[in-house]
């Protein structure tokens, strides 16, 4: 036995197995390569060669298979696109006229399939890297194993032990696939647009254009600018607190309303508001966004009842329509906060409230000091997500005002949230350019409150149980 081998080995029994289970693994990349044999450090460049003369045919076979197929896709399918990503196409399309005088096109360079294949080509490059590193570390175990005198693990004990001690890998394994490609793969390509000249005037061939706008963003003129998107910025704020805030202490007032005692029917009201929950929500908000126009059904009435002499501006006015969307969400989110703090408030340790009563405590300080706080301990990461929601609340500003009332020549509208603006200047404005910075400054300023505000709560300071 080598004196690396036998490193290995003391550094294995040396971890043991841990409380929860877990055996640290003393078989890193950087281990393998410094402390294993020349077949190991080979195994970086043909995957799975130790184990293929270690034994380990079909583990070494599948790494094989994987490295020759992740390096075929990459050069069939792949390779063309990276070479272009640093100028994203050069090629324009260009029209030819035949000697019969009819005209063919011959297609050029697309920039949109450069960036997007290019990205890809990146997270493959680096998928290849992470099979080069399982190569090495199992090559290395192999290795570590024979020098003990052991035998190396058998394919069927390595199933065995993805269903078992490994199980974790086992079944994080597909949501990870899930999120790479379907939300970071996407989020790497929306950020990397934000560097190019991908708008109206540049659909099919565009180029790299560095920080130019990120400055157009935050610059004093033009019809997106510094001032507009403040604007938009402090209104999305704004709305998000009221619209998580609002709901959740009348959700909460109404839930404990008909939890008490002397409340009649309590599966009555219940059943009423989770009725409202079934109806799909942009049902309810284009029926709403009808009945609220200036000649609508609410003007209507009121008209008809004397009430008000004109039409009131409920989406035509700025400060009306934000109160308007704010009140009218409402009435899609309290349902939800009732079933929520429901099932809360029947949970709460029936000892504290003995304890509150003990020492003398009346009705409001024992909400005060034992329901509340149990309340936000248990919600705080469901009113950080629902704050996070309503920053993204496209349906509720979108399907009901529409971001109205915009003022003109302005891109963005006094009810549009961050999020409703990027829409429009990608969907309706083809800048899509302009659309990813302001996509990138959300993700910003939400991870900023999302991170700051969860780590100041008991939630995450206290993560065993309310005290």
């Amino acid at each position: 036995m080598t004196t690396a081998t036998r490193a290995a080995s003391h550094q294995a029994r040396k971890h043991g197995k841990t409380s929860g289970g877990l055996t640290p693994s003393p078989y890193s990349a950087g281990t393998a390569l410094r402390n294993g044999d020349i077949i190991t450090r080979l195994s970086l460049i043909v995957f799975g060669l130790g184990n293929i003369i270690r034994k380990q045919f079909i583990k070494g076979l599948i790494l094989l298979a994987l490295e020759a197929g992740v390096i075929a896709y990459f050069f069939v399918s792949l390779w063309p696109y990276l070479g272009k990503l640093h100028t994203l196409g050069t090629v324009a399309q260009t029209k030819v006229q035949d000697a019969d005088g009819f005209w063919t096109y011959k297609a050029g360079d697309n920039s949109v399939q450069i960036l997007l294949y290019g990205v890809m080509a990146l997270f493959v490059i680096a998928l290849f890297v992470l099979i080069a590193v399982a190569s090495v570390k199992s090559a290395y175990k192999a290795q570590v194993a024979l020098s003990n005198g052991e035998r190396p693990t058998t394919f069927r004990q390595d199933l065995h032990a993805l269903a078992d001690s490994r199980a974790h890998i086992s079944l994080m394994f597909l949501p990870t696939l899930g999120i790479v490609a379907f939300t970071i793969l996407p989020l790497v390509f929306m950020i990397s647009m934000a560097f190019t000249s991908y708008d109206k005037n540049h659909v099919v061939l565009f180029d790299w254009v560095g920080l130019q706008n990120f400055k157009t963003v935050f610059g004093s003129s033009g019809d997106v600018n510094a001032q507009l998107f403040l604007s938009v910025l402090v209104w999305t704020l704004v709305w998000a607190f009221f619209a998580t805030f609002l709901n959740f202490f009348f959700g909460m007032f109404m839930a404990m309303i008909i939890n008490r005692k002397t409340t009649h029917g309590k599966a009555f009201w219940r059943a009423c508001f989770s009725m409202s929950i079934a109806v799909p929500q942009f049902v309810s908000l284009l029926v709403m966004r009808t009945m609220l126009q200036p000649t609508g059904a609410i003007n209507r009435l009121l008209l008809n009842a004397g009430i008000i002499d004109q039409g009131l501006p409920w989406l035509t006015n700025a400060t009306w329509a934000r109160v308007t969307v704010i009140v009218i969400n409402l009435w899609i989110g309290i349902p939800y906060t009732i079933m929520q703090i429901t099932g809360i408030l029947q949970n709460v340790p029936a000892d504290l409230y003995e304890a509150a009563e003990l020492d003398g405590a009346n009705w409001w300080q024992r909400f005060v000091n034992v329901t509340m706080p149990y309340i936000f301990f248990v919600m705080t990461p469901y009113l950080i997500t629902t704050f996070t929601a309503n920053v993204n609340n496209f349906n509720v500003i979108y399907l009901l005002s529409g971001g109205d009332p915009t003022p003109v020549g302005a891109s963005a509208g006094k009810t549009d949230l961050l999020i409703t603006w990027l829409y429009k200047l990608t969907v309706d404005k083809s800048n899509y350019n302009l659309g990813a910075v302001i996509g990138i400054m959300t993700f910003i300023v939400l991870a900023v409150i999302s991170l700051i505000t969860y780590r100041r709560s008991g939630s995450y300071k206290n993560e065993e149980g309310f005290r």
